[in-house]
């Protein structure tokens, strides 16, 4: 899920089924239940199937060490497979949170019965909840680094920041591309100054990097 990502860009989550409060596989894959078309703003960004290690989870769940809790939580998370996902939506942290409902399953299927929670975890293990979501951007940050450290998450820019970048990352390239365009006069515009722009990206690698990255 930048240090000041905000609450309305991204979060992280994982949910699981097949016994429905052990990590395991995709809800949607399994039970026709898909969190992501209960809200229908939702996409998701990014998902992977994964199976951490004690050390992986007691690493995800830091905050927790020292706790009653943390040792519940890792034996949890490390008992089968996920399903990490970074969601993104306008106020994604809050929306998630009320779409999960309570952490504490026996909360959840009494005061929120049709939350996920309460539909999905384990009603005799109130850790055993299914579902994990960030309850900070901070903490979306870290997580989403966890899960997709190839993912960038940047805050987006805005008012005099946005100018500064337009003007000097933006502008210069593309009022060169436009200018060749004027010069060229191709057929299809659009896709003539799309391919341009690709071909003349300033921040693009070099040949012995894209190389140096590729898997033999």
């Amino acid at each position: 899920m930048s240090d000041s990502l905000s609450d309305s860009n991204e979060t992280y989550r994982t949910w699981s089924d097949d016994v429905p409060w052990l990590p395991s596989v995709l809800l949607s894959e399994i039970s026709g239940c898909n969190p992501v078309n209960e809200q229908d703003d939702c996409t998701d960004e990014n998902k992977r199937h994964v199976t951490l290690t004690p050390e992986q989870a007691s690493e995800f769940y830091q905050e927790q060490e020292g706790t009653p809790l943390f040792p519940l939580l890792v034996t949890y998370m490390s008992s089968g497979r996920l399903v990490a996902l970074c969601l993104m939506r306008r106020d994604a942290i809050s929306g998630w949170k009320a779409l999960m409902g309570p952490a504490n399953t026996i909360e959840a299927r009494q005061y929120y019965p049709f939350s996920l929670r309460a539909r999905f975890g384990d009603p005799n293990h109130q850790h055993k909840n299914a579902l994990h979501g960030s309850d900070s951007a901070e903490s979306a940050v870290r997580e989403i680094h966890f899960f997709f450290p190839e993912m960038m998450v940047e805050p987006l820019l805005t008012g005099t920041a946005l100018a500064e970048y337009l003007a000097t990352s933006v502008n210069p390239t593309l009022m060169l591309g436009l200018a060749q365009l004027c010069k060229v006069k191709p057929v299809d515009p659009v896709v003539w100054l799309a391919d341009w722009l690709l071909m003349n990206n300033p921040n693009k690698p070099i040949t012995d990097e894209i190389t140096a990255l590729t898997t033999t």
